[in-house]
């Protein structure tokens, strides 16, 4: 059996969002630290962090005050701190952060680091919402990496991000590339979507056979209060099976041992892949499109 030990990072907001980007960074980071040695210390494999993870979920406000939270990647200093506790822990690590790749075009992105400290590469959100108390076109432009799969040192990763768990062809996307383990970091708030965190992505998960943790913030964000972030998170199996979860309320690091034997197991069993038939979808892409 091989086994792969995952990790999830939940957090509410340090300081407030009076606080300059910069200062809200280094206080979110202070606090992730000590979470970080602890999956170095129960040998977490790979790790993941929350969406936007150095920032408070800034969406329902339409201020630019927020461009300034961008960072380069991989050569700004998040993603450059991280490749260090990579290394320190033999970790992979998952780094969601607001992302510019030139002045005025900003992507909602996760970078990937190998458990040697080396970056492999990012993933941009797809899906952008544009809906009351989530104006995320105004501050993330639409994704545009495609659907990457990184071969990390424990397992072949994917990533998809928050809003984009709604679209089942990403998910398919990703497991048809290879994808043993997607992550998908998010910020989301209590309501219809509660209801929908313990559907989507165990439904996801079995009908592509692969392993998912999906990792929720905590708490309220002053001034704008669209709701409490419910935590939650939690990895589930190819069987649509949580393995483990963490509170609702509390900064936590939730770790679940994934027996990666179980894919071929369930793929074999089930045989969506092979009963797929794509010649019959190719008007999907244009249905509703015009």
């Amino acid at each position: 059996m091989t086994t792969v030990r995952a990790g999830l990072i939940q957090m509410g907001l340090k300081g407030n969002t009076d606080m300059s980007p910069e200062e809200i960074r280094a206080k979110m980071i202070e606090a992730h630290l000590p979470l970080i040695d602890e999956a170095g210390a129960k040998g977490v494999q790979v790790l993941s962090f929350q969406e936007v993870f150095t920032q408070p979920y800034f969406c329902p406000s339409q201020d630019s005050k927020w461009y300034a939270a961008t960072e380069s990647i991989p050569d700004g200093p998040t993603v450059k701190l991280m490749q260090e506790y990579a290394r320190k822990y033999n970790m992979v690590i998952v780094v969601p952060i607001y992302e510019q790749e030139k002045t005025g075009i900003y992507y909602n992105t996760a970078a990937v680091i190998d458990a040697d400290g080396k970056y492999l590469g990012k993933y941009r959100k797809t899906h952008i919402p544009q809906v009351a108390g989530f104006w995320e076109k105004f501050f993330f432009r639409p994704g545009n990496s495609g659907w990457p799969v990184f071969q990390t040192a424990y397992c072949k990763l994917g990533v998809y991000i928050c809003y984009d768990r709604h679209f089942p062809e990403g998910w398919r996307a990703l497991a048809l590339n290879g994808a043993e383990y997607i992550v998908n970091p998010s910020a989301t708030v209590k309501g219809v979507s509660q209801y929908l965190w313990e559907l989507e992505q165990p439904a996801s998960a079995v009908a592509n056979g692969v392993y998912i943790g999906a990792t929720n913030r905590v708490g309220t964000e002053a001034p704008w209060n669209i709701g409490e972030f419910y935590g939650s998170s939690y990895v589930v199996n190819p069987r649509g099976e949580i393995i483990a979860q963490a509170s609702e309320d509390k900064d936590e690091l939730v770790v679940a041992d994934m027996d990666m034997d179980m894919i071929k197991e369930i793929r074999d069993n089930w045989q969506f892949f092979r009963d797929r038939r794509p010649e019959m979808y190719g008007d999907l892409a244009d249905i509703g499109t015009s």
